[in-house]
């Protein structure tokens, strides 16, 4: 019996070839033998190899929704939408790692409201895509009792993602009647915070970092609701900025707030010094104290914040995106 060959469709090779257009190198995709019948985010992965880039699509359950998922993903953080870093790090590397999976998770979930949208308007999510993505849901979840346990969060996360995926599925009410039904207490929550992120739409770089630190701060805020360990988003993760020209022409004191963190830098071991914005409170940079700088810190803050943002971020290569306008007063 011959083994079936998977090969991209003419629409997902389109993209790849839009991808490779734009990135500095190849971008390659290779498909597994797996084969679950349900779909998962974790089923493909990105592998950088020198001047190559692998999608290694593990699971063929639906190959052409899974390469272009990745590509869409790569093509997003190369046209300036914002990006996620994890610069910091709290001594424990299984808490740290832990952390990470959940914040890209909140990450991915607002990324998805226009990677699944972009997806929907090539075909790309037919009936069986949308079946087997709630089939993934059911594999990754058990049911819930009559009070949270310790999956709460996970269904959180999972059940937010959820609603980005149908937003504008035609089945959209059969899928939410059964999330509701199996699990009751988290889609309550999750409903409410995908509500709340997306009562503007999420159609522009400014616009997905402004959701993406509402998702955060409404993720902690669910989490103390329920009595249970908030993440700490907007300091622990790193969000890449989106400035306007005037911004960029500011000074560093006049946008961020520079604190010296309980965490540590990743980089040096030593306590990490972190910029957060001062509009929404969210980390837009780690930086350290150069080693040339002896006895008190006190001039190269003065140095620091007396800077313009473009050459901060210049000097200390943090990418950013430029957005065309001016911030309103309400877009905090």
């Amino acid at each position: 019996m011959t083994e079936e060959v998977v090969r991209l469709s003419a629409t997902a090779k389109g993209l790849l070839d839009q991808v490779n257009q734009i990135f500095p190198g190849e971008v390659m995709v290779h498909f597994g033998k797996e084969k679950a019948g349900y779909l998962l985010h974790g089923q493909a992965t990105r592998d950088a190899m020198g001047s190559r880039f692998l999608i290694e699509v593990n699971d063929v359950t639906a190959p052409d929704y899974t390469a272009t998922h990745e590509l869409m993903h790569m093509l997003m953080s190369m046209s300036g939408f914002p990006q996620i870093m994890f610069n910091l790090s709290f001594g424990d590397e299984q808490l740290d790692e832990q952390l990470m999976i959940m914040a890209t998770s909140l990450y991915n979930a607002v990324a998805h409201n226009i990677v699944v949208a972009e997806q929907r308007k090539h075909d790309l999510i037919t009936p069986e895509v949308s079946e087997a993505f709630a089939s993934g849901i059911a594999h990754t979840l058990t049911p819930e009792g009559d009070e949270n346990d310790d999956q709460a969060a996970l269904r959180l996360l999972t059940l937010v993602d959820a609603l980005a995926f149908y937003e504008a599925d035609e089945d959209k009410k059969k899928y939410l009647a059964r999330f509701r039904k199996d699990y009751p207490i988290a889609y309550a929550g999750a409903k409410n915070l995908y509500d709340d992120v997306t009562k503007k739409p999420v159609d522009s770089p400014f616009a997905m970092r402004r959701a993406i630190v509402k998702m955060f701060k409404g993720f902690d805020a669910q989490m103390k609701a329920w009595g249970m360990p908030e993440l700490h988003s907007n300091e622990f993760a790193t969000l890449s900025s989106v400035f306007s020209a005037r911004q960029l022409r500011m000074q560093v004191r006049q946008v961020f707030e520079v604190f010296h963190s309980e965490m540590k830098d990743k980089k040096t071991g030593e306590r990490a010094y972190v910029g957060l914005n001062r509009q929404d409170h969210q980390n837009g940079f780690v930086i350290a104290i150069p080693e040339e700088v002896t006895g008190g810190s006190t001039e190269w803050f003065k140095q620091l914040y007396d800077m313009t943002v473009e050459e901060l971020f210049d000097s200390i290569a943090m990418p950013y995106s430029m957005r065309d306008t001016e911030p309103t007063a309400d877009e905090a």
